[in-house]
């Protein structure tokens, strides 16, 4: 047994325990409890970090038990805990929240934390431990402000440090054991942004297609602006949701793995992104013009309506994700500045409403198959499949009907030159929604509809022809 086998160990919150910042989290958390509290915030600070803390520990509820904690860690630390070691949570979170996660974790023999009065950060945690446990001690962190404390430990346990913090505490301190950090490549940063669902963004480009002006070189550009435009605010609108869903991600399947979910990516450095992609966007929209910029707030509100509240109530979420679908094309109208038809609004709200009815069940498909029975931050469960099912077949169908009729439209009969090939279309459609709906019910779907449309090799072909039977009909007469 070594010497610092016996030393009492001990172990930061913030950052090490857990991979998160707590006190981060509560202000989310205040944020979805008690929204108009947020506008105190900067009040509590002016009393002093302790009491600001204090604050926002009173009056938020932080969910100990689903937080992302550092697993190797706390197995280390059973480990050392069943050879008799004290273990001791020294933190500058408030003492209500290291309070809870020492009764949650079951492995620690004392608690030091934050206070109204005193903020345990630095020179005044190290102050408190050597009160507490003595002159010797190991400590395990991750921050540079701990370096004062590993400074006057014994060892040193680095917890996700960066290079610079590793090195410096190696000078000074022996090593009884490191956690490396992950690195953070831009594939997780990709997968936060949300890259993939830019494919959505392209529904921009349907009413450009729809009237054949794509040959129109000021058109062309003004709608590809308008997709960066669009596709930088969902971006930053997706960061925004899965920041405000950290607790129900946690709690699904698939959900938890997202990068915020699973602290890959702080959420500091989250919403500084975020920020900086919706005015990066906005600027795009109004470079398109004054009305596009218009639609695109208005797009961001529903978006932030819909993730603060909408999503909560069964059905209005799905119709309001329909909306948004719709909302994309009618964008893309204003930008290219071309009317859209009454026959693709219509066609748009059916086959959007049973493409986001397959979201929900296939949520709810991979939640049988788990075993749960109700869905965490939103009012479904299993039970509901017997009136979705119907409700977004019944709504595929009524998409189809609506092209059919369109295609018998005086309309499309001038303005296609072999309208009848467009059945063609309406048959690929047929196929393409039933094919959704069967590997919805065989718990093959994606959480998203239009990404399992991109990675799928037979909707790709589907959508492919049907692209090139739509030109073909336009461009081409049969005999």
């Amino acid at each position: 047994m070594t010497e610092t086998s016996t030393t009492p160990l001990v172990v930061d919150l913030d950052g090490t325990l857990t991979l998160t910042d707590t006190l981060v989290e509560s202000i989310i958390q205040l944020g979805k409890q008690h929204p108009m509290d947020l506008f105190k915030l900067p009040f509590w600070l002016l009393k002093g970090r302790g009491s600001f803390k204090a604050s926002i520990a009173t009056r938020s509820t932080l969910p100990i038990t689903n937080l992302p904690y550092h697993t190797n860690l706390i197995n280390y630390l059973q480990s050392e805990k069943q050879n008799g070691r004290q273990l001791i949570l020294a933190t500058a979170a408030n003492n209500k929240i290291a309070n809870a996660v020492a009764a949650h974790l079951d492995l620690f023999d004392i608690v030091i934390a934050s206070s109204e009065n005193h903020n345990l950060k630095g020179i005044v945690k190290l102050t408190a431990i050597q009160q507490t446990v003595g002159s010797k001690f190991v400590y395990a962190g991750d921050n540079k402000a701990d370096l004062p404390i590993w400074q006057a430990a014994q060892a040193a346990i680095l917890v996700n440090t960066s290079s610079n913090v590793s090195n410096t505490v190696r000078k000074n301190t022996s090593i009884e054991l490191e956690f490396p950090a992950e690195n953070t490549d831009i594939r997780l940063w990709l997968r936060a942004l949300r890259v993939h669902q830019w494919f959505k963004n392209l529904l921009l480009f349907v009413p450009l297609l729809t009237a054949f002006s794509f040959q129109e070189i000021d058109k062309l550009l003004a709608i590809t602006l308008a997709f960066f435009a669009f596709s930088l605010t969902a971006s930053a609108t997706y960061m925004g949701n899965d920041l405000w869903d950290l607790e129900s991600d946690r709690s699904h399947p698939r959900k938890k793995y997202r990068p915020f979910a699973s602290a890959q990516i702080s959420i500091i450095k989250g919403v500084a992104l975020a920020a900086g992609l919706l005015v990066l966007g906005l600027m795009l929209a109004a470079n398109v013009s004054l009305n596009f910029f218009w639609m695109l707030l208005l797009y961001l509100m529903v978006t932030i309506t819909y993730t603060w509240t909408l999503k909560t109530y069964v059905l209005i979420d799905v119709i309001v994700l329909s909306l948004l679908y719709t909302l994309r094309i009618i964008a893309g109208s204003v930008a290219v500045e071309v009317p859209t038809s009454s026959w693709l609004l219509a066609f748009s709200v059916f086959i959007f409403f049973s493409l986001a009815l397959v979201k929900r069940c296939s949520e709810l498909v991979s939640l049988q198959q788990s075993g749960k029975e109700n869905t965490h931050g939103r009012d479904y469960c299993n039970s509901d499949l017997v009136v979705l099912w119907p409700l977004g077949v019944g709504s595929a169908l009524s998409a189809v009907v609506v092209f059919g009729l369109f295609i018998s439209a005086a309309e499309t009969q001038v303005r296609y030159a072999s309208p009848q090939g467009l059945w063609l279309v309406a048959i690929g459609l047929i196929y393409w929604l039933a094919r959704l709906w069967i590997k919805t019910a065989r718990g093959e779907m994606h959480d998203d509809p239009l990404v399992f449309a991109i990675r799928d090799f037979g909707s790709r072909i589907t959508i492919i022809a049907m692209i090139m039977a739509t030109l073909a009909a336009h461009f081409f007469t049969l005999e």
